[in-house]
Protein backbone atom coordinates (compact mmCIF):
# COMPACT_ATOMS: atom_id res chain seq x y z
CA UNK A 1 0.00 0.00 0.00
CA UNK A 2 1.43 3.44 -1.00
CA UNK A 3 -0.45 6.58 -2.13
CA UNK A 4 0.46 8.52 -5.44
CA UNK A 5 -0.30 12.53 -6.80
CA UNK A 6 1.39 14.57 -9.51
CA UNK A 7 0.27 16.83 -12.15
CA UNK A 8 1.03 16.80 -16.05
CA UNK A 9 0.84 19.72 -18.70
CA UNK A 10 3.70 21.99 -20.43
CA UNK A 11 4.18 24.03 -17.35
CA UNK A 12 3.96 20.85 -14.88
CA UNK A 13 7.42 22.24 -13.36
CA UNK A 14 5.76 25.50 -12.31
CA UNK A 15 4.17 23.75 -10.07
CA UNK A 16 6.28 21.27 -8.09
CA UNK A 17 5.19 22.63 -4.85
CA UNK A 18 1.69 21.82 -5.51
CA UNK A 19 2.31 18.50 -6.44
CA UNK A 20 4.68 18.36 -3.05
CA UNK A 21 1.43 19.62 -0.85
CA UNK A 22 -0.67 16.95 -2.70
CA UNK A 23 1.51 14.22 -1.49
CA UNK A 24 1.96 15.78 1.90
CA UNK A 25 -1.90 15.32 1.51
CA UNK A 26 -2.03 11.64 1.68
CA UNK A 27 1.49 11.06 3.93
CA UNK A 28 -0.42 8.60 5.61
CA UNK A 29 -0.49 6.15 2.96
CA UNK A 30 3.05 5.62 3.26
CA UNK A 31 4.56 6.40 6.47
CA UNK A 32 8.27 5.24 4.83
CA UNK A 33 8.19 8.43 2.98
CA UNK A 34 6.59 11.11 0.85
CA UNK A 35 8.83 12.27 -2.00
CA UNK A 36 8.19 13.87 -5.48
CA UNK A 37 10.28 14.00 -8.82
CA UNK A 38 10.19 16.46 -11.47
CA UNK A 39 10.61 14.82 -14.96
CA UNK A 40 13.51 15.54 -16.70
CA UNK A 41 12.04 17.72 -19.70
CA UNK A 42 9.78 18.80 -16.85
CA UNK A 43 6.32 18.44 -17.79
CA UNK A 44 5.51 15.76 -15.28
CA UNK A 45 5.44 15.82 -11.63
CA UNK A 46 4.94 12.96 -9.85
CA UNK A 47 4.53 12.41 -5.85
CA UNK A 48 4.52 8.96 -4.36
CA UNK A 49 3.78 7.74 -0.33
CA UNK A 50 6.21 4.92 0.41
CA UNK A 51 4.86 2.06 2.62
CA UNK A 52 7.90 -0.34 2.19
CA UNK A 53 6.76 -4.12 2.33
CA UNK A 54 9.11 -6.25 0.18
CA UNK A 55 12.42 -4.85 1.12
CA UNK A 56 12.20 -2.13 4.25
CA UNK A 57 15.65 -0.66 3.05
CA UNK A 58 14.32 -0.29 -0.84
CA UNK A 59 14.93 3.20 -1.79
CA UNK A 60 11.16 5.35 -1.53
CA UNK A 61 9.77 6.49 -5.02
CA UNK A 62 8.92 7.67 -7.76
CA UNK A 63 11.48 5.74 -9.38
CA UNK A 64 13.38 7.27 -12.87
CA UNK A 65 14.54 5.29 -15.46
CA UNK A 66 17.58 7.90 -16.90
CA UNK A 67 18.63 6.35 -19.75
CA UNK A 68 15.08 6.49 -21.43
CA UNK A 69 13.64 9.24 -18.74
CA UNK A 70 10.51 7.28 -17.80
CA UNK A 71 9.39 8.20 -14.12
CA UNK A 72 6.96 6.11 -12.05
CA UNK A 73 4.93 6.57 -9.10
CA UNK A 74 3.68 3.19 -8.14
CA UNK A 75 0.87 1.90 -5.58
CA UNK A 76 0.20 -1.61 -5.00
CA UNK A 77 1.64 -5.20 -5.56
CA UNK A 78 2.88 -7.41 -8.40
CA UNK A 79 3.01 -10.75 -7.24
CA UNK A 80 4.37 -12.38 -10.53
CA UNK A 81 7.43 -9.40 -11.02
CA UNK A 82 10.16 -12.11 -10.63
CA UNK A 83 8.24 -14.53 -13.02
CA UNK A 84 7.63 -11.67 -15.58
CA UNK A 85 11.28 -10.22 -15.37
CA UNK A 86 12.59 -13.42 -15.87
CA UNK A 87 10.08 -13.84 -18.91
CA UNK A 88 11.23 -10.70 -20.64
CA UNK A 89 14.58 -10.53 -20.12
CA UNK A 90 14.58 -7.73 -17.35
CA UNK A 91 17.37 -7.96 -14.74
CA UNK A 92 16.49 -6.54 -11.37
CA UNK A 93 19.10 -6.05 -8.58
CA UNK A 94 18.84 -7.83 -4.86
CA UNK A 95 17.49 -4.84 -3.16
CA UNK A 96 14.96 -4.41 -6.38
CA UNK A 97 11.35 -4.21 -5.79
CA UNK A 98 8.58 -4.92 -8.33
CA UNK A 99 7.98 -1.21 -8.37
CA UNK A 100 11.65 -1.30 -10.41
CA UNK A 101 9.87 -4.14 -12.29
CA UNK A 102 7.50 -2.08 -13.36
CA UNK A 103 9.56 1.00 -14.32
CA UNK A 104 12.07 -1.36 -16.45
CA UNK A 105 9.21 -3.15 -18.09
CA UNK A 106 7.39 -0.18 -19.37
CA UNK A 107 10.71 1.55 -20.29
CA UNK A 108 11.37 -1.71 -22.77
CA UNK A 109 7.96 -2.89 -24.21
CA UNK A 110 5.75 0.28 -22.73
CA UNK A 111 1.76 0.10 -21.80
CA UNK A 112 1.80 -3.65 -23.48
CA UNK A 113 3.43 -4.66 -20.08
CA UNK A 114 -0.09 -4.38 -17.89
CA UNK A 115 -0.81 -7.62 -19.91
CA UNK A 116 1.54 -9.53 -17.86
CA UNK A 117 0.82 -7.72 -14.52
CA UNK A 118 -0.64 -9.95 -11.93
CA UNK A 119 -1.15 -7.99 -9.09
CA UNK A 120 -3.18 -5.22 -7.22
CA UNK A 121 -2.08 -1.46 -8.61
CA UNK A 122 -2.35 2.22 -9.14
CA UNK A 123 0.57 3.69 -11.35
CA UNK A 124 1.59 6.73 -13.24
CA UNK A 125 4.15 6.99 -15.42
CA UNK A 126 5.18 9.61 -17.43
CA UNK A 127 7.01 8.98 -20.48
CA UNK A 128 8.63 11.62 -22.59
CA UNK A 129 9.43 9.63 -25.51
CA UNK A 130 5.81 9.73 -25.93
CA UNK A 131 5.39 13.32 -24.56
CA UNK A 132 2.33 11.22 -22.45
CA UNK A 133 1.22 10.55 -19.02
CA UNK A 134 0.13 7.52 -18.75
CA UNK A 135 -2.65 6.50 -15.49
CA UNK A 136 -3.77 2.98 -14.79
CA UNK A 137 -5.16 0.44 -12.72
CA UNK A 138 -6.37 -2.91 -11.50
CA UNK A 139 -7.98 -5.39 -13.41
CA UNK A 140 -10.76 -5.53 -10.11
CA UNK A 141 -10.24 -1.91 -8.68
CA UNK A 142 -8.44 -2.99 -5.47
CA UNK A 143 -6.57 0.38 -5.50
CA UNK A 144 -8.08 3.76 -5.83
CA UNK A 145 -6.97 6.48 -8.74
CA UNK A 146 -8.90 9.92 -8.80
CA UNK A 147 -8.06 12.05 -11.78
CA UNK A 148 -9.00 15.80 -13.11
CA UNK A 149 -8.33 18.13 -15.95
CA UNK A 150 -7.74 21.73 -14.83
CA UNK A 151 -6.48 24.25 -17.57
CA UNK A 152 -4.77 22.00 -20.04
CA UNK A 153 -2.81 19.88 -16.87
CA UNK A 154 -3.80 16.22 -15.85
CA UNK A 155 -3.78 16.31 -11.92
CA UNK A 156 -3.79 12.92 -10.53
CA UNK A 157 -4.34 11.12 -6.70
CA UNK A 158 -5.12 8.27 -4.39
CA UNK A 159 -7.76 10.14 -2.99
CA UNK A 160 -9.87 12.20 -3.88
CA UNK A 161 -9.45 14.68 -1.08
CA UNK A 162 -5.78 15.44 -2.65
CA UNK A 163 -7.12 16.81 -5.71
CA UNK A 164 -9.90 18.95 -3.93
CA UNK A 165 -7.24 20.65 -2.65
CA UNK A 166 -5.70 21.31 -6.17
CA UNK A 167 -8.87 23.32 -6.89
CA UNK A 168 -12.46 24.06 -6.57
CA UNK A 169 -14.76 20.88 -6.56
CA UNK A 170 -18.18 21.36 -6.14
CA UNK A 171 -20.37 18.67 -4.24
CA UNK A 172 -23.08 16.98 -6.56
CA UNK A 173 -25.30 14.53 -5.28
CA UNK A 174 -25.39 11.62 -7.39
CA UNK A 175 -28.65 10.13 -7.48
CA UNK A 176 -27.45 6.61 -7.58
CA UNK A 177 -26.03 7.45 -3.92
CA UNK A 178 -30.31 7.20 -3.41
CA UNK A 179 -30.49 4.19 -5.11
CA UNK A 180 -27.70 2.23 -3.91
CA UNK A 181 -25.59 3.86 -1.16
CA UNK A 182 -22.99 4.72 -3.44
CA UNK A 183 -21.56 6.57 -6.76
CA UNK A 184 -21.45 4.10 -9.71
CA UNK A 185 -18.80 4.09 -12.84
CA UNK A 186 -16.44 6.33 -12.85
CA UNK A 187 -18.60 9.52 -10.64
CA UNK A 188 -17.54 11.17 -7.63
CA UNK A 189 -19.37 13.24 -5.48
CA UNK A 190 -17.24 16.06 -6.63
CA UNK A 191 -17.60 17.82 -9.97
CA UNK A 192 -14.95 18.09 -12.32
CA UNK A 193 -13.56 15.01 -10.58
CA UNK A 194 -13.48 11.16 -11.75
CA UNK A 195 -12.70 7.84 -10.31
CA UNK A 196 -10.30 5.96 -13.32
CA UNK A 197 -12.05 2.83 -14.13
CA UNK A 198 -10.57 -0.83 -13.17
CA UNK A 199 -8.81 -2.66 -16.27
CA UNK A 200 -8.22 0.92 -17.69
CA UNK A 201 -5.27 2.95 -19.24
CA UNK A 202 -5.73 6.58 -19.60
CA UNK A 203 -3.46 8.51 -21.48
CA UNK A 204 -2.48 12.48 -21.64
CA UNK A 205 -0.69 13.92 -24.59
CA UNK A 206 0.71 16.90 -22.20
CA UNK A 207 1.59 19.17 -25.54
CA UNK A 208 -1.78 19.05 -26.80
CA UNK A 209 -4.42 18.14 -23.91
CA UNK A 210 -5.43 15.18 -25.82
CA UNK A 211 -6.79 12.72 -23.37
CA UNK A 212 -7.68 8.87 -24.70
CA UNK A 213 -8.50 5.75 -22.27
CA UNK A 214 -9.29 1.89 -23.24
CA UNK A 215 -9.91 -1.15 -21.02
CA UNK A 216 -7.15 -3.28 -21.22
CA UNK A 217 -8.70 -6.47 -19.86
CA UNK A 218 -12.63 -7.50 -19.87
CA UNK A 219 -13.68 -10.21 -17.59
CA UNK A 220 -17.00 -10.95 -20.10
CA UNK A 221 -14.74 -11.87 -22.51
CA UNK A 222 -13.49 -15.77 -20.66
CA UNK A 223 -15.09 -18.52 -22.53
CA UNK A 224 -17.28 -20.77 -20.57
CA UNK A 225 -14.76 -23.68 -18.87
CA UNK A 226 -16.18 -27.19 -20.49
CA UNK A 227 -15.59 -29.83 -18.24
CA UNK A 228 -16.89 -32.03 -15.84
CA UNK A 229 -17.25 -30.85 -12.19
CA UNK A 230 -14.77 -33.56 -11.13
CA UNK A 231 -11.95 -31.74 -13.78
CA UNK A 232 -13.29 -27.95 -12.34
CA UNK A 233 -12.58 -29.10 -8.80
CA UNK A 234 -9.18 -30.06 -9.78
CA UNK A 235 -8.78 -27.23 -11.79
CA UNK A 236 -9.87 -25.32 -9.29
CA UNK A 237 -7.99 -26.35 -6.27
CA UNK A 238 -4.46 -26.51 -7.87
CA UNK A 239 -5.47 -22.61 -9.17
CA UNK A 240 -6.61 -22.05 -5.16
CA UNK A 241 -3.55 -24.06 -3.97
CA UNK A 242 -0.65 -22.06 -6.44
CA UNK A 243 -2.27 -18.82 -5.98
CA UNK A 244 -3.34 -17.54 -2.81
CA UNK A 245 0.51 -18.88 -0.67
CA UNK A 246 1.96 -16.34 -3.64
CA UNK A 247 -0.32 -12.98 -1.82
CA UNK A 248 1.34 -14.06 1.53
CA UNK A 249 3.71 -11.28 2.43
CA UNK A 250 7.09 -11.91 3.42
CA UNK A 251 6.71 -10.89 6.85
CA UNK A 252 4.29 -11.02 10.13
CA UNK A 253 0.33 -10.26 8.54
CA UNK A 254 -2.75 -10.45 10.12
CA UNK A 255 -5.80 -12.83 8.98
CA UNK A 256 -9.45 -10.81 8.94
CA UNK A 257 -11.18 -13.89 10.31
CA UNK A 258 -14.84 -13.78 10.57
CA UNK A 259 -15.56 -17.86 11.37
CA UNK A 260 -16.97 -18.24 7.55
CA UNK A 261 -16.17 -19.76 4.48
CA UNK A 262 -13.95 -17.42 3.10
CA UNK A 263 -11.61 -16.51 5.48
CA UNK A 264 -11.20 -19.66 6.97
CA UNK A 265 -9.77 -20.87 3.65
CA UNK A 266 -7.42 -18.04 4.05
CA UNK A 267 -6.15 -19.47 7.14
CA UNK A 268 -6.01 -23.00 6.27
CA UNK A 269 -3.94 -22.09 3.05
CA UNK A 270 -2.05 -18.88 4.65
CA UNK A 271 -1.22 -20.21 8.01
CA UNK A 272 -1.46 -16.06 9.66
CA UNK A 273 0.85 -15.74 12.83
CA UNK A 274 -2.46 -13.22 13.87
CA UNK A 275 -5.88 -13.97 13.29
CA UNK A 276 -8.72 -10.84 13.72
CA UNK A 277 -12.21 -12.13 14.70
CA UNK A 278 -15.00 -8.96 15.36
CA UNK A 279 -17.98 -9.49 17.74
CA UNK A 280 -20.75 -7.46 19.35
CA UNK A 281 -21.53 -8.80 23.35
CA UNK A 282 -25.38 -9.24 23.25
CA UNK A 283 -25.52 -9.53 18.87
CA UNK A 284 -25.88 -13.81 19.03
CA UNK A 285 -26.67 -13.55 15.45
CA UNK A 286 -23.50 -11.53 14.46
CA UNK A 287 -21.16 -13.69 16.68
CA UNK A 288 -18.77 -16.04 14.81
CA UNK A 289 -15.84 -15.94 17.43
CA UNK A 290 -17.03 -19.94 18.53
CA UNK A 291 -15.90 -20.73 14.96
CA UNK A 292 -13.30 -18.37 14.33
CA UNK A 293 -11.58 -19.35 17.33
CA UNK A 294 -11.59 -23.08 16.10
CA UNK A 295 -10.00 -22.37 13.36
CA UNK A 296 -7.00 -20.25 14.62
CA UNK A 297 -6.35 -22.48 16.84
CA UNK A 298 -6.30 -25.67 14.41
CA UNK A 299 -3.77 -24.15 12.41
CA UNK A 300 -1.88 -22.45 15.58
CA UNK A 301 -2.78 -18.65 15.22
CA UNK A 302 -2.82 -16.19 17.82
CA UNK A 303 -7.24 -14.94 17.70
CA UNK A 304 -7.22 -11.33 18.79
CA UNK A 305 -11.34 -10.81 19.64
CA UNK A 306 -12.23 -6.98 18.74
CA UNK A 307 -15.26 -5.98 20.68
CA UNK A 308 -16.93 -2.71 19.51
CA UNK A 309 -19.79 -0.61 21.17
CA UNK A 310 -21.75 1.95 20.48
CA UNK A 311 -19.48 4.70 22.28
CA UNK A 312 -16.72 3.65 20.11
CA UNK A 313 -18.70 4.42 16.78
CA UNK A 314 -19.54 8.30 17.97
CA UNK A 315 -15.89 8.40 18.74
CA UNK A 316 -14.46 7.00 15.22
CA UNK A 317 -17.55 8.43 12.72
CA UNK A 318 -15.45 11.04 11.46
CA UNK A 319 -11.85 9.72 11.24
CA UNK A 320 -13.78 6.79 9.26
CA UNK A 321 -15.59 9.51 6.93
CA UNK A 322 -12.24 11.01 6.65
CA UNK A 323 -10.56 7.93 5.80
CA UNK A 324 -13.28 7.14 2.73
CA UNK A 325 -12.65 10.27 1.01
CA UNK A 326 -16.97 10.18 0.90
CA UNK A 327 -19.65 8.52 2.31
CA UNK A 328 -20.18 4.85 0.21
CA UNK A 329 -22.74 2.37 1.43
CA UNK A 330 -20.90 -1.30 2.95
CA UNK A 331 -22.66 -3.17 5.60
CA UNK A 332 -19.22 -3.95 7.32
CA UNK A 333 -17.32 -0.85 6.77
CA UNK A 334 -17.53 -0.29 11.04
CA UNK A 335 -16.15 -3.33 12.06
CA UNK A 336 -13.38 -3.21 9.52
CA UNK A 337 -12.02 0.06 10.26
CA UNK A 338 -12.16 -1.47 14.26
CA UNK A 339 -10.26 -4.09 12.68
CA UNK A 340 -7.58 -2.35 11.40
CA UNK A 341 -7.30 0.02 14.35
CA UNK A 342 -6.31 -3.08 15.87
CA UNK A 343 -3.92 -4.90 13.40
CA UNK A 344 -1.80 -1.33 13.40
CA UNK A 345 -1.58 -1.22 17.29
CA UNK A 346 -0.03 -4.47 16.90
CA UNK A 347 2.81 -3.61 14.54
CA UNK A 348 1.72 -4.96 11.51
CA UNK A 349 1.98 -3.40 8.12
CA UNK A 350 -0.49 -6.32 6.24
CA UNK A 351 -3.67 -7.40 6.57
CA UNK A 352 -5.26 -10.23 3.95
CA UNK A 353 -9.27 -10.40 3.52
CA UNK A 354 -11.29 -12.38 1.76
CA UNK A 355 -13.23 -10.61 -0.69
CA UNK A 356 -14.42 -12.83 -4.00
CA UNK A 357 -15.78 -15.82 -3.72
CA UNK A 358 -19.46 -14.33 -3.07
CA UNK A 359 -19.50 -12.40 -6.26
CA UNK A 360 -17.98 -14.94 -8.44
CA UNK A 361 -19.23 -18.40 -7.12
CA UNK A 362 -22.81 -16.88 -6.06
CA UNK A 363 -22.96 -16.98 -2.59
CA UNK A 364 -24.93 -13.91 -1.82
CA UNK A 365 -29.03 -15.10 -0.97
CA UNK A 366 -29.94 -12.34 -3.70
CA UNK A 367 -28.20 -14.35 -6.03
CA UNK A 368 -30.03 -17.59 -4.85
CA UNK A 369 -33.13 -15.48 -5.18
CA UNK A 370 -32.89 -14.94 -8.83
CA UNK A 371 -31.92 -18.43 -9.89
CA UNK A 372 -34.11 -20.33 -8.20
CA UNK A 373 -37.02 -17.98 -6.98
CA UNK A 374 -38.40 -16.79 -3.29
CA UNK A 375 -40.15 -19.34 -2.79
CA UNK A 376 -37.40 -22.09 -2.91
CA UNK A 377 -35.14 -19.93 -0.96
CA UNK A 378 -37.33 -19.86 1.60
CA UNK A 379 -38.32 -23.30 1.70
CA UNK A 380 -34.74 -24.15 2.14
CA UNK A 381 -34.87 -22.67 5.71
CA UNK A 382 -33.43 -19.33 4.61
CA UNK A 383 -36.12 -17.43 6.67
CA UNK A 384 -33.89 -14.69 8.04
CA UNK A 385 -34.17 -13.33 4.13
CA UNK A 386 -37.86 -12.69 4.15
CA UNK A 387 -37.45 -9.09 4.06
CA UNK A 388 -35.01 -9.47 1.07
CA UNK A 389 -37.35 -11.91 -0.62
CA UNK A 390 -40.00 -10.11 -0.52
CA UNK A 391 -38.83 -7.74 -2.83
CA UNK A 392 -39.93 -10.54 -5.30
CA UNK A 393 -42.93 -11.73 -4.27
CA UNK A 394 -46.75 -10.79 -4.75
CA UNK A 395 -46.38 -10.10 -8.24
CA UNK A 396 -48.61 -12.99 -9.47
CA UNK A 397 -49.56 -13.47 -13.59
CA UNK A 398 -46.02 -10.43 -13.79
CA UNK A 399 -43.02 -11.92 -14.99
CA UNK A 400 -40.30 -9.92 -13.60
CA UNK A 401 -37.49 -11.29 -15.86
CA UNK A 402 -33.85 -11.69 -14.51
CA UNK A 403 -32.47 -7.87 -15.29
CA UNK A 404 -35.94 -6.61 -13.04
CA UNK A 405 -35.52 -9.39 -9.98
CA UNK A 406 -31.56 -8.45 -9.76
CA UNK A 407 -32.42 -4.11 -9.81
CA UNK A 408 -35.22 -5.20 -7.20
CA UNK A 409 -32.49 -7.06 -4.70
CA UNK A 410 -30.12 -4.36 -5.51
CA UNK A 411 -32.18 -1.26 -5.03
CA UNK A 412 -32.25 0.56 -1.48
CA UNK A 413 -33.94 3.39 -2.40
CA UNK A 414 -35.52 5.36 -5.65
CA UNK A 415 -33.61 5.02 -9.22
CA UNK A 416 -35.22 7.89 -10.86
CA UNK A 417 -33.35 8.30 -14.03
CA UNK A 418 -33.04 4.53 -14.19
CA UNK A 419 -29.34 4.40 -14.31
CA UNK A 420 -28.97 1.15 -11.89
CA UNK A 421 -31.24 -0.33 -14.07
CA UNK A 422 -29.41 0.29 -17.38
CA UNK A 423 -26.42 -0.62 -15.45
CA UNK A 424 -27.71 -4.05 -14.49
CA UNK A 425 -28.97 -4.58 -18.26
CA UNK A 426 -25.79 -4.09 -19.35
CA UNK A 427 -24.00 -6.42 -17.53
CA UNK A 428 -26.49 -9.00 -18.35
CA UNK A 429 -26.22 -8.70 -21.99
CA UNK A 430 -22.69 -9.01 -21.56
CA UNK A 431 -22.82 -12.55 -20.12
CA UNK A 432 -24.34 -13.70 -22.98
CA UNK A 433 -27.67 -15.65 -21.88
CA UNK A 434 -25.54 -17.15 -18.62
CA UNK A 435 -27.51 -15.75 -15.64
CA UNK A 436 -24.71 -16.77 -13.25
CA UNK A 437 -22.19 -15.09 -15.16
CA UNK A 438 -24.51 -12.22 -15.49
CA UNK A 439 -25.26 -11.59 -11.70
CA UNK A 440 -21.27 -11.33 -11.14
CA UNK A 441 -21.21 -8.58 -14.05
CA UNK A 442 -23.71 -6.84 -12.38
CA UNK A 443 -22.51 -7.22 -8.84
CA UNK A 444 -19.46 -5.70 -9.86
CA UNK A 445 -21.23 -2.79 -11.74
CA UNK A 446 -22.69 -2.07 -8.84
CA UNK A 447 -21.81 -3.12 -5.16
CA UNK A 448 -18.05 -3.94 -6.15
CA UNK A 449 -16.80 -0.50 -5.91
CA UNK A 450 -17.45 0.11 -1.80
CA UNK A 451 -16.33 -3.41 -0.98
CA UNK A 452 -12.69 -2.67 -2.71
CA UNK A 453 -12.97 0.83 -1.93
CA UNK A 454 -13.81 1.08 1.53
CA UNK A 455 -11.28 -2.31 2.41
CA UNK A 456 -8.48 0.37 0.89
CA UNK A 457 -9.19 3.11 1.99
CA UNK A 458 -9.98 2.38 5.49
CA UNK A 459 -6.36 -0.15 5.91
CA UNK A 460 -4.51 2.61 4.60
CA UNK A 461 -6.21 5.19 7.30
CA UNK A 462 -3.67 2.68 9.68
CA UNK A 463 -0.58 2.40 7.12
CA UNK A 464 -2.11 -1.00 6.12
CA UNK A 465 -1.70 -2.94 3.56
CA UNK A 466 -4.91 -5.01 2.33
CA UNK A 467 -4.49 -7.79 0.50
CA UNK A 468 -7.19 -10.28 -0.59
CA UNK A 469 -5.67 -13.50 -2.26
CA UNK A 470 -8.74 -14.54 -3.55
CA UNK A 471 -8.72 -11.87 -6.22
CA UNK A 472 -6.02 -13.32 -8.07
CA UNK A 473 -6.21 -13.28 -12.19
CA UNK A 474 -6.30 -16.65 -12.71
CA UNK A 475 -8.42 -17.79 -9.90
CA UNK A 476 -11.22 -15.13 -10.63
CA UNK A 477 -11.08 -15.89 -14.02
CA UNK A 478 -11.69 -19.58 -13.83
CA UNK A 479 -14.68 -18.93 -11.19
CA UNK A 480 -15.92 -16.64 -13.73
CA UNK A 481 -15.76 -19.36 -16.54
CA UNK A 482 -17.29 -22.40 -14.58
CA UNK A 483 -21.32 -23.17 -15.09
CA UNK A 484 -23.64 -21.58 -13.04
CA UNK A 485 -23.84 -25.67 -11.31
CA UNK A 486 -20.76 -25.66 -10.40
CA UNK A 487 -21.08 -22.41 -8.33
CA UNK A 488 -24.77 -23.27 -6.86
CA UNK A 489 -27.12 -26.39 -6.73
CA UNK A 490 -29.07 -25.73 -3.41
CA UNK A 491 -30.42 -22.74 -2.68
CA UNK A 492 -29.00 -22.30 0.32
CA UNK A 493 -25.40 -23.49 -0.53
CA UNK A 494 -23.39 -20.89 -2.97
CA UNK A 495 -19.94 -21.32 -3.59
CA UNK A 496 -20.34 -24.97 -4.46
CA UNK A 497 -16.50 -25.59 -5.92
CA UNK A 498 -15.10 -23.54 -2.39
CA UNK A 499 -16.84 -25.76 -0.54
CA UNK A 500 -15.69 -28.85 -1.73
CA UNK A 501 -12.12 -27.34 -2.11
CA UNK A 502 -12.54 -26.78 1.65
CA UNK A 503 -13.22 -30.04 2.69
CA UNK A 504 -10.68 -31.41 0.86
CA UNK A 505 -7.91 -29.04 2.96
CA UNK A 506 -9.58 -30.66 6.01
CA UNK A 507 -11.75 -27.58 7.35
CA UNK A 508 -14.23 -28.27 10.15
CA UNK A 509 -17.85 -28.93 8.85
CA UNK A 510 -19.28 -26.29 10.51
CA UNK A 511 -17.38 -23.84 8.16
CA UNK A 512 -17.94 -25.73 4.75
CA UNK A 513 -21.18 -26.99 5.96
CA UNK A 514 -23.12 -23.70 7.00
CA UNK A 515 -25.14 -21.85 4.99
CA UNK A 516 -26.22 -18.59 6.64
CA UNK A 517 -23.79 -15.64 5.66
CA UNK A 518 -22.46 -13.46 8.11
CA UNK A 519 -19.45 -11.70 7.81
CA UNK A 520 -18.15 -8.55 9.71
CA UNK A 521 -21.81 -7.69 9.70
CA UNK A 522 -22.69 -4.97 12.39
CA UNK A 523 -25.84 -3.69 14.44
CA UNK A 524 -25.07 -0.33 14.10
CA UNK A 525 -28.09 0.59 12.02
CA UNK A 526 -30.60 -1.02 15.00
CA UNK A 527 -28.07 1.53 17.77
CA UNK A 528 -29.21 4.30 15.06
CA UNK A 529 -32.92 3.53 16.04
CA UNK A 530 -31.94 2.87 19.65
CA UNK A 531 -29.32 3.71 22.18
CA UNK A 532 -27.73 6.02 19.44
CA UNK A 533 -31.18 7.36 18.26
CA UNK A 534 -31.23 10.77 19.25
CA UNK A 535 -26.92 11.51 19.09
CA UNK A 536 -27.65 10.32 15.61
CA UNK A 537 -30.35 13.18 15.20
CA UNK A 538 -28.45 15.53 16.64
CA UNK A 539 -25.72 14.67 13.90
CA UNK A 540 -27.89 15.20 10.63
CA UNK A 541 -29.34 17.99 12.17
CA UNK A 542 -26.19 19.67 12.54
CA UNK A 543 -24.89 18.84 9.43
CA UNK A 544 -28.55 19.80 7.30
CA UNK A 545 -28.21 23.42 8.85
CA UNK A 546 -24.87 23.33 6.72
CA UNK A 547 -25.34 21.05 4.12
CA UNK A 548 -25.38 22.75 0.30
CA UNK A 549 -28.86 22.59 -1.11
CA UNK A 550 -28.23 19.18 -3.15
CA UNK A 551 -27.08 16.97 -0.50
CA UNK A 552 -30.24 18.11 1.84
CA UNK A 553 -32.33 15.23 0.18
CA UNK A 554 -29.84 12.48 1.54
CA UNK A 555 -29.78 13.72 4.68
CA UNK A 556 -33.08 14.42 5.64
CA UNK A 557 -33.96 11.05 4.69
CA UNK A 558 -31.82 9.68 7.58
CA UNK A 559 -34.37 11.72 9.61
CA UNK A 560 -37.02 8.79 9.15
CA UNK A 561 -37.25 6.24 11.47
CA UNK A 562 -35.82 2.57 9.99
CA UNK A 563 -36.62 -1.08 9.71
CA UNK A 564 -33.82 -3.64 10.95
CA UNK A 565 -32.37 -3.59 7.42
CA UNK A 566 -32.66 -0.62 6.49
CA UNK A 567 -29.15 1.22 6.08
CA UNK A 568 -30.97 4.55 4.90
CA UNK A 569 -30.37 6.14 8.11
CA UNK A 570 -26.67 5.19 8.77
CA UNK A 571 -25.98 6.21 5.57
CA UNK A 572 -27.54 9.98 6.51
CA UNK A 573 -25.20 9.65 9.25
CA UNK A 574 -22.41 9.07 7.46
CA UNK A 575 -23.14 11.61 5.39
CA UNK A 576 -23.28 14.15 7.74
CA UNK A 577 -19.78 13.09 9.34
CA UNK A 578 -18.36 13.28 6.17
CA UNK A 579 -19.89 17.18 5.70
CA UNK A 580 -18.39 18.38 9.33
CA UNK A 581 -15.15 17.24 8.79
CA UNK A 582 -15.18 18.62 5.20
CA UNK A 583 -16.35 22.15 7.14
CA UNK A 584 -13.74 21.59 9.99
CA UNK A 585 -11.19 20.61 7.63
CA UNK A 586 -11.48 23.76 5.48
CA UNK A 587 -11.76 26.20 8.49
CA UNK A 588 -8.34 24.72 9.01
Amino acid sequence: MCGIAGLAGADAARHEQTVRAMGVTQAHRGPDGTMHTAAMDGRAVLAMNTLLIVDPQAKPGPYLDRESGVLLAFNGEIYNYRQQAAAWGIPLGHRETDAHFVLRAWAKIGPSCLDGLDGMFALAVYDPRAGKLFLARDRLGEKPLYWRLDGGRLAFASEVTTLTGYGPAPLVLRLEVLAIETPVGVDTPFQGIQLLAPATLLSFDVATGSLDQHVYWSLAERQPFAGTYSEALAKFSVVLAEQVPLRAPDCDFALLLSGGLDSSVLAYLLRPPVCVTVRYPGQDRLDESLIAARIASDIGAELVVVEPDPVDFTKVLVHMMSALDYPMGNASTFSEYMAYRKIAERGLKVVVGGLGPDEFLMGYVRHSLVLFGPDAVLAAGMDAYKPLAAKLLHFAGKDLGPDEAVTRLVLRGPDPDSRIRDLIATAMEKAGGDLARGLTLADLATAWRPLVMTSDKLASAYALERRSPFLARELVELSYRLPVGHKIEHPAEGKRILRDAAKALGLPREVWGRRDKLGFASPVPSWLNGKLAGWADAQINTALAKAPATMRPLLEGGLKPGGRFDRTRMQALMTAAWLCDRTVSAAA
